[in-house]
């Protein structure tokens, strides 16, 4: 055993004088710190011990309390925290305890648990008043527990909001009530489990109900514990007669709104106008309506009413997905078992789910998640990316006899000829490639995304777009004579030309595209030393690959802070990369590269990765550019009314962003064809204020597979079905209204509704409002 592992003696008293309660604290907390896990306290009265032991790096620690223990032993206690009190405590013993096990070997005083919301608290006598009041439940822990041997005191479980309480009525302080004056007041949620007399509890707030075979196996197993915990196991025969326990719970909402009560009407007319005549004391004076308003209103009388706004914003993954995927809608699905639908959703938005949700986006959905506002893991939606890869080609309409020509076989391109198609209308694809994908098949490296993932889906889409011209090179001709022939053209040819630097040597760069083009089939050797113009995304590509192909030393060379980010980032240093920024290049030489510092850089290789420039002498006169980017308006529509473009021609971004352009200029031509006006999704993104995340779990860092990240995504905007707000609604207002298959709704009556706001302050979706009331006439 070490010299941590050894029980270690701390008094309260120091040179015959007691110490303070924060101090003797300190020195538990130093203990704990230091690795202790064995404490024995000499208490002189000294207040909280053994409560807020939180750096224990998840380790159990024991402390035993001798002496007189002052108020608040184990308050704030913390999972693994194990407190044994040898002889009585004074008040709120487990006072918001939060997961630790305190036994008391005597009586305990006032306050017992009170707030207690995780852990247990044995009791080897009795308690005093006020015991398991104000407790709660989170429903993803295990419930708050407190057993006692002997009985309760006065105003007992008041305000109890979740957990069990034991009695075991064995030598009670009042033989003939165990559980004191008034108990189970306000009691909202939990049960209480006694043997023995009882002088009444409060039927408004409780009932009593039987004890079934599930709860009894639960209850002899607890008193098993508990005895044992106690040291008096010998009366397990005696407590284990399961004929003398009873067990009382909590009414529902539901339950206490069926309580009976008078009305206001009845006690109008049967006692106010009974005693003082019609119109009460100013009857004889006017004869204005001055029936009474009640206190709590219903129907047109509220001043707010609850509004149920499902799916009338977007959630914020969703609101963020360039290609505008319902990423909430899918998890939906998942919870509900329907995976297969959640996979087949994704091709309605996108012809690469797989090869970009899975493996090439950054996820600006999961940076934007609600979750992450609370500081939680945001669901894993490339688990559910990857798996898309399974997704089925959809059932295509018959063809209007529409066409439109695409010029560009990349993501862009693929993307509005997927979508295109999709609405029933023939896409055309020219590309100068030999083959169809453009940099997604071409460039990027293996160690991205699996070979067989890209070509899977570029053979699903080729199943959807049969109609591609490859290796066509377009002049401004060309161009022109599809405007002509089509009824419709969208120009997605991307970026081809590589940007160099206009510095001496710029003959030995390589250009980060004809790099990736070559590595990708292993057909260049770059050396042993390489350096990389340029710290982007691109470039640390071009460093993983470096490394694979064989380089020791990689060097990446900014002007500024490098704009890379994500998986990118992450591989090329893992790979070895050496970032450096700012810097500035004057010459590339045989030996290197020279700074404007004079410095030499020396490799093998030097490659260049600044970024790439559409390539448009092939577009007609009237297409207006800016900056060697073509102009459009918020539809992707350019200055001739015929011609859309969409990704790296209009402006550098991610993939993400290029097939989403692609499907909003298919949607914007697919409404011009149908004559309707084009109008993209205007719906706000919801506030995250108004989404519940307690529900959810804080603990989950890395997501096991689907099915949990389907059951921890908060559904922001989408209702989920739960029926929280039925239960929470304190006057039965709200119901559940079913349609048509999965349709529902959820509805309130006005005639019970007393617009309090539980139902909005509970959802978890932040489906339901509550807006200012402006009833008609």
């Amino acid at each position: 055993m070490t010299e941590n592992q050894q029980p270690l003696h701390i008094a309260g008293m120091r040179d015959g004088a007691r110490l303070a309660s924060r101090v003797l604290e300190e020195e538990i907390q130093r203990a704990v710190e230091a690795g202790h896990r064995q404490l024995t306290i000499q208490a002189f009265g000294q207040h909280g011990i053994g409560g807020r032991l939180w750096k224990t790096h998840g380790e159990p620690v024991y402390v035993t309390i001798e002496g007189q223990a002052g108020q608040r032993v184990g308050s704030l206690g913390y999972p693994n925290t194990f407190v044994d009190v040898l002889g009585p405590a004074s008040d709120d013993v487990g006072w918001l305890n939060a997961g630790a096990t305190i036994t008391v070997h005597g009586h305990a005083s006032n306050g017992t648990a009170n707030g207690m919301a995780q852990g247990k608290v044995y009791i080897a006598g009795n308690i005093g008043a006020r015991g398991m009041t104000m407790t709660k439940h989170n429903p993803r822990f295990e419930p708050p527990e407190l057993w006692v041997l002997g009985s309760a005191g006065d105003y007992f479980a008041e305000f109890m909001a979740g957990g069990v309480a034991v009695v075991c009525g064995l030598d009670a302080q009042d033989p003939e009530n165990v559980l004191g004056y008034r108990p189970a007041v306000g009691m909202v949620g939990g049960r209480i489990f006694f043997r023995g007399p009882h002088k009444g509890f409060s039927q408004s707030d409780a009932k009593m109900v039987p004890i079934d075979d599930e709860t009894w196996n639960w209850l002899a197993d607890g008193l098993k514990g508990f005895l044992t915990a106690i040291d008096r196991l010998e009366l397990l025969d005696t407590l284990a007669d399961r004929e003398t326990w009873q067990l009382i719970r909590a009414r529902s909402p539901q339950e206490k709104t069926g309580a009976a009560r008078r009305s206001m009407a009845d006690f109008h007319q049967n006692v106010w106008d009974k005693h003082l005549g019609k119109g009460g004391l100013v009857g004889d004076l006017t004869d204005v309506d001055r029936s009474p308003i009640p206190l709590i209103t219903h129907g047109e009388l509220r001043r707010f009413v609850p509004v149920w706004e499902n799916r009338k914003f977007k959630a914020p993954c969703e609101g963020t997905c360039p290609s505008g995927i319902p990423v909430q809608e899918r998890w939906r699905l998942v919870r509900e078992g329907r995976v297969d639908e959640a996979v087949d959703l994704a091709l309605a938005y996108t012809p690469f789910p797989a090869s970009v949700c899975g493996y090439l986006c950054p996820h600006p959905c999961m940076t934007a998640c609600t979750k992450g506002s609370a500081f939680m893991a945001p669901v894993d939606v490339s688990q559910l990316g990857r798996a898309s890869i399974q997704a089925k080609v959809p059932e295509l309409p018959s063809l209007s006899g529409k066409r439109i020509a695409v010029i560009g076989g990349g993501p862009a391109g693929i993307s509005t000829a997927w979508q295109l198609r999709r609405k029933g209308h023939e896409a055309v694809v020219f590309d100068t490639a030999k083959s169809l994908g453009g940099k997604i098949a071409s460039v990027i490296p293996n160690s991205r995304i699996p070979k067989d993932v890209v070509q899977k889906e570029l053979d699903r889409a080729a199943e959807v777009i049969p109609h591609v011209h490859l290796q066509q090179t377009l002049n401004q001709t060309d161009t022109e004579q599809l405007v002509a022939d089509y009824d419709f053209v969208i120009v997605a040819a991307g970026a081809q030309k590589p940007r160099v630097l206009p510095i001496p040597g710029k003959e030995r760069l390589v250009t980060a595209t004809d790099f990736l083009l070559q590595a990708k089939h292993d057909q260049i050797k770059p050396g042993k030393q390489v350096v990389i113009i340029g710290a982007g995304n691109v470039g640390c590509d071009v460093a993983t690959e470096a490394s694979r192909l064989g380089a020791e030393s990689i060097t990446l060379l900014d002007v500024q802070e490098p704009a890379s980010f994500g998986k990118e980032r992450e591989d090329a240093e893992a790979a070895g990369a050496v970032f450096r920024w700012p810097v500035f290049t004057s010459q590339i030489t045989e030996k290197g590269v020279e700074l404007k510092s004079g410095e030499i850089i020396p490799a093998d290789t030097v490659i260049i990765s600044i970024g790439d420039a559409p390539d448009l002498d092939f577009l007609p006169a009237d297409v207006a550019t800016e900056r060697g980017y073509i102009l459009v308006n918020d539809d992707y529509q350019t200055s001739n009314p015929k011609i859309y473009a969409i990704g790296d021609v209009v402006r550098p971004g991610l993939l993400t962003d290029a097939i989403g352009a692609g499907r909003r200029a298919a949607e914007t031509i697919t409404e011009i064809l149908a004559g309707k006006r084009p109008g993209a999704d205007r719906r706000a993104v919801i506030d995250i204020k108004r989404i519940s995340l307690e529900y959810l779990d804080p603990r989950i860092i890395q997501y096991e597979d689907m099915a949990q990240c389907g059951s921890q995504c908060s559904s922001c905007g989408t209702c989920r079905d739960c029926g929280i707000c039925v239960a929470t609604c304190p006057e039965a207002a709200i119901s559940r209204k079913a349609g048509e298959g999965v349709v529902f709704e959820y509805v309130v009556d006005p005639d019970r509704c007393i617009g309090c706001g539980f139902c909005a302050g509970a959802c978890p979706c932040g489906i339901w409002d509550l807006v200012e009331n402006t009833p008609m006439g």
